[in-house]
């Protein structure tokens, strides 16, 4: 049977118009259903708090309560009920005032600061003011509900509404608000609780955060209440390693005292969880003897006080701080003598004999020479013009320096050590030349304090005096960071110090300012100090002994020295002032403030009222150094303003005779050359800050003066030492090629700077052509040389960064060194092109090899796999992210670069140091041997 054909009409117009209204009417009963639940309960509950019926508004207030908090199902949209209860907010604020004080009303109170939160922007701060009306309302045996209870934005809302709150009653900072407000405003807010309210409620709400993985959230929130120092009362196991972590990170964005207060707070941390290389290396970072001899003291672990001492002798910390105090209850006195073991790992005695065998694993154990540096068939010079211009003692010279700097540390080089008797490289040498030549043997053999002294002890009885001084100089220098018990150092120079010859005398008092660099020994005080005092020696042998003392006690604020040298910047008469020599001074004196901060404040003080121009060097210096690598920002300012002086020349030549005028432009200048120091010197220590740097020094270098634009390059050479980064190796470049030829000299001396011990291939390449490039320019040529010789530094395993233990700690000893040879080049003419190239040796201090050695329990070599990549900073990021990224597995020993980290590859043994770098303990894991049979 056929299906019965339906025709269906398909009007145009009409139904449409049908649906569209259905559609309406849908959604209007729609809402209707949708408005029900919500929004009537709400409005019930709102009229039963209206009503005059007390008993209901308990319950209505637990309803409404429950309604808020059970309603978050999204976390894209706003809770239902805060939208519905919005419009109803000044209503019941109205009906709150009226309320008299009861449970009720701090409910009522507590429930209203929720919703202030939807108001924050017409009436700030009102959640805060509720939350403490509630509070301030609650009877003392029910406290009020945590925060947390209402759900984590409003624990954020509450800690941004804490820190405004704060600084208004602290610091006065009212916001203005409009007149009409202020009225009704201003008597309300004021009484709501009390300081100690505000920071008890911050308490509770960093105690949600660090729960909730919020630990940033929380140190900046008890920072903005200033009590930071109480965060450790409520870290846990879990979160105080990211709050520790989180607070190192912010001390150089912080300004002063907060950064010591994060320290300090961060150390305590540490203490309370038996961190100690972490608590250590923090007390290293404040320079605080009592910190450092409890934190060094405190551990039972033998390997654990073995890996402290390590850290100790990477500092150079005295290790008269580790002897405990003579107490008048004699509890200390158990423990004078620290035990061998200890002794050997804080004097350094086995850098040597690991360094070597580190050479050997990594295949450079064979001393390099000359030609194997310079490649001199890859430069694009003819030969003969190459010779002629280039005289044969300026080259002997540098190979001298080459020669010391690309073996450093390895005592076999092929000029000086292994040379035969009569034939040693010393001879190719002219008067001075000697003795650098001499010295050049203290660096070969650098660290190793046995053979070094035999080797270099037979030139000590040369007739030839400049033999003798280098001699001097050697045994100074091959002691430079290692502590020994005959104090041979002291010992072979002590006698020498008075000694009527100038070159043997200044060699001496150099060489036992770098033997004993950060010692803080009080003997060596009282040798020293009464050469800077005397007024009948010249000049340079007491900047050399203010230098030296210096070095010795960096960073001690020594009182004494600092009197003395004032005092003699007082009383010498200004011509003797107006010597090269007298930056030395200045720089003695700063060394002594380095990194104290504040502590200088009384010597600045003083050079002030110095007349002599001398004053404003010293007081650049002393401020630079007293805030070195803590990239303090106003300090940067403040030395940026001193190169903005334009010194004008011209009175010079016009006025003959006026005395005032000569005799000031080219002291002024100097002081300029020291605060482009000071910038790189204060911004080195973090990473913002030296890139802020750099772009400054570019600025100075398209309009500063010429004695600024010749100081650029070496501040850039201080920012980055031994970081060989792609822009600043481009900007040297293009400096080198200055028509002045000083700035070319010092970018050439920088390149080598900030190249040192990294092998890097391009700079090799750029210095190449360089040496093409300035075949007629014997200064520059020179300069080329030893900036080879500092690129191929111990054949790239010894690094000059003053920074160590991840980049977190700054070693003094090292940037005094670095300071002193900047120092020097700041007038390369004067110093290092004249007669006193050996200032170069300076450099010695911040010399380091730059591996990572794991040893075993009886401190032997343990090779383990460790991965060597970039570091990364995940400080305050969530989980567990890589610390490093690209890594290669090695075998240890391995070398690290600048920026580079190490961690081990498998869990095979446990790691005593906090950071794998330098020399490291293992303890085998005990966990480990059982996984590996359960895995068969």
């Amino acid at each position: 049977m056929p299906e019965p054909k339906v025709a269906i009409p398909v009007p145009s117009d009409d139904p449409k118009k049908k649906k569209a209204e259905d559609v309406k009417t849908d959604e209007a009963e729609g809402d209707a259903s949708k408005k029900k639940p919500n929004e009537k309960e709400g409005e019930d509950l709102l009229t039963r708090l209206q009503e005059s019926n007390t008993d209901l508004y308990r319950p209505a207030l637990e309803t409404l309560r429950t309604l808020i908090r059970t309603s978050t199902s999204s976390m894209t949209s706003v809770p239902k009920p805060l939208k519905f209860l919005h419009p109803h907010y000044p209503e019941l604020q109205t009906l709150y005032e009226t309320w008299p004080p009861s449970e009720d009303t701090s409910l009522f109170a507590d429930i209203l600061s929720v919703l202030a939160m939807t108001y924050s922007d017409t009436q700030p701060r009102g959640t805060l003011r509720y939350r403490l009306l509630s509070a301030s309302l609650r009877p003392t045996a029910s406290p009020l509900s945590e925060p947390g209870s209402w759900g984590h934005e409003y624990v954020r809302h509450i800690a941004s509404e804490l820190g405004e709150e704060y600084n208004a009653r602290e610091l006065g900072e009212e916001e203005t608000a409009k007149p009409d407000e202020t009225e009704a405003d201003k008597p309300k807010p004021e009484p709501v609780g009390t300081i100690d309210d505000l920071r008890a409620l911050a308490m509770e709400c960093a105690t949600f955060l660090l729960h909730h993985n919020a630990e940033p959230d929380a140190v900046d929130l008890l920072e903005e209440l200033e009590i930071v120092d109480r965060i450790s009362e409520l870290v846990d196991e879990n979160t105080f390693e990211r709050v520790c972590q989180y607070m190192i990170r912010c001390v150089s964005l912080l300004p002063q005292p907060d950064d010591i207060a994060f320290l300090r707070t961060a150390h305590r941390i540490y203490v309370q969880h038996r961190r100690f290389p972490q608590a250590l290396s923090l007390s290293i970072r404040l320079g605080d003897p009592e910190l450092i001899r409890t934190d060094f003291n405190a551990p039972a672990n033998p390997l654990l006080k073995r890996q402290l001492a390590f850290l100790l002798a990477r500092a150079q910390v005295p290790k008269e701080w580790l002897e405990p105090q003579a107490t008048e209850d004699g509890i200390d006195e158990g423990e004078s003598e620290l035990p061998e073991d200890l002794l050997d790992c804080l004097s350094n005695t086995r850098l040597s004999t690991h360094f070597r065998d580190f050479g050997k694993e990594l295949g450079v154990l064979e001393p390099k020479s000359l030609e194997d540096v310079y490649k001199s068939h890859l430069e694009n010079t003819r030969k003969d013009v190459g010779a002629a211009g280039f005289d044969s003692a300026r080259g002997n010279l540098a190979a001298t320096f080459v020669n010391a700097f690309v073996n450093a540390g390895f005592g076999n080089d092929k000029l000086m050590v292994e040379a035969e008797e009569g034939n040693s490289w010393i001879y190719k040498n002219k008067d001075h030349g000697m003795m650098s030549a001499a010295a050049s043997l203290g660096l070969s053999l650098l660290w190793d304090t046995d053979v070094g002294l035999s080797q270099v002890d037979k030139y000590t009885y040369s007739a030839e005096e400049h033999i003798k001084a280098g001699a001097l100089l050697a045994t100074g220098i091959l002691n430079t960071g290692v502590r020994t018990e005959a104090d041979a150092a002291l010992a072979l120079l002590g006698d020498f110090v008075d000694n009527k010859s100038v070159p043997l005398k200044t060699s001496a008092i150099t060489g036992l300012g770098l033997a004993y660099a950060g010692s803080h020994r009080e003997d060596l005080l009282a040798l020293l100090l009464p050469h800077v005092a005397d007024e009948t020696v010249s000049m340079e042998i007491a900047s050399l002994a203010a230098l030296a003392l210096g070095f010795i006690f960096v960073g001690s604020g020594n009182g004494e020295i600092a009197s003395t040298i004032l005092q003699t910047l007082m009383e010498r008469d200004d011509k003797q002032l107006e010597e090269k020599w007298a930056r030395y001074m200045a720089l003695g004196l700063a060394l002594v403030y380095l990194g104290l901060q504040d502590g200088a404040d009384a010597t600045i003080a003083t050079l002030r009222a110095i007349e002599h121009q001398i004053s404003k060097q010293a007081e650049i210096l002393v401020d630079m150094c007293s805030f070195a690598g803590s990239g303090n920002v106003l300090k940067v300012q403040t030395l940026l303003h001193h190169c903005d002086e334009h010194i004008d020349k011209t009175p010079k030549d016009k006025d003959k005779d006026k005395d005032a005028a000569p005799e000031e432009p080219p002291r002024d200048d100097t002081f300029q050359a020291f605060a482009v120091l000071g910038i790189a010197l204060v911004a080195m220590g973090e990473e913002v800050g030296s890139d802020m740097s750099i772009r400054q020094f570019n600025h100075l270098m398209h309009y500063g003066d010429p004695v600024i634009r010749k100081t650029v390059p070496l501040a850039l050479g201080l920012v980055s030492a031994s970081n060989p980064q792609l822009p600043i190796l481009d900007t040297l470049s293009k400096y080198s090629h200055d028509n002045d030829l000083q700035v070319a000299l010092n970018a050439i001396f920088a390149m080598g700077l900030v190249g040192a011990g990294s092998n890097n291939a391009r700079l090799a390449q750029m210095l190449r052509q360089l040496a093409g490039y300035y075949y007629k320019e014997p200064d520059c040529l020179f300069m080329v040389r030893i900036a080879q010789g500092l690129i191929h530094m111990g054949k790239g395993t010894i690094t000059i960064n003053p920074y160590f233990s991840d980049r977190n700690i700054m070693s003094r000893t090292a940037v005094a060194g670095l300071l002193a040879t900047l120092v020097a080049f700041t007038d390369a003419k004067a110093f290092v092109l004249d007669k006193y190239h050996w200032m170069l040796y300076f450099l010695s201090t911040a010399m380091y090899p730059r591996f990572l050695i794991t040893l075993d329990e009886e401190l032997n070599n343990l090779p383990v796999t460790v991965r060597v990549g970039q570091a990364v900073d995940v400080v305050g990021q969530a989980g567990k992210p890589r610390t490093i990224s690209g890594f290669q597995t090695h075998q240890t020993p391995v070398r690290l670069g600048t920026t580079e980290r190490a961690e081990l590859a498998t869990e095979e043994y446990i790691p005593f140091a906090h950071v794998l770098e330098g020399f490291v303990v293992l303890q085998k894991n005990p966990g480990w041997e059982k996984e590996d049979k359960m895995e068969l």
